[in-house]
């Protein structure tokens, strides 16, 4: 499912137009977007928690030469689905 057909989902769920869908959707990837990015965790409840992982510095291969390198220590978006989620799909 991409965006556009999520925004149609959500508007016939919601009885509103796809452009109040469009929106919402919008506004909601945009706060939880810039919520993870300044380091806080979004969590709804039944449905999982966004957050900001730090990822270590740790040693790698280059592909091409298959040299050792080190791959430097990063910040990285993450999801954890919540109980509800999770039973959902796999029952």
């Amino acid at each position: 499912m991409n965006k556009g057909e999520l925004v149609d989902a959500v508007a016939a769920k919601a009885n509103v137009t796809k452009k109040q869908a469009d929106e919402v959707i919008s506004a909601f990837l945009s706060v939880v977007t810039e919520a993870v990015a300044n380091g806080d965790k979004v969590t709804l409840v039944g449905f999982g928690s966004f957050e900001r992982r730090d990822r270590s510095e740790r040693e790698g291969r280059n592909p091409k030469t298959n040299e050792p390198m080190t791959i430097s220590a990063t910040k990285v978006p993450a999801f954890s689905p919540g109980k509800l989620f999770k039973e959902k799909v796999a029952p």
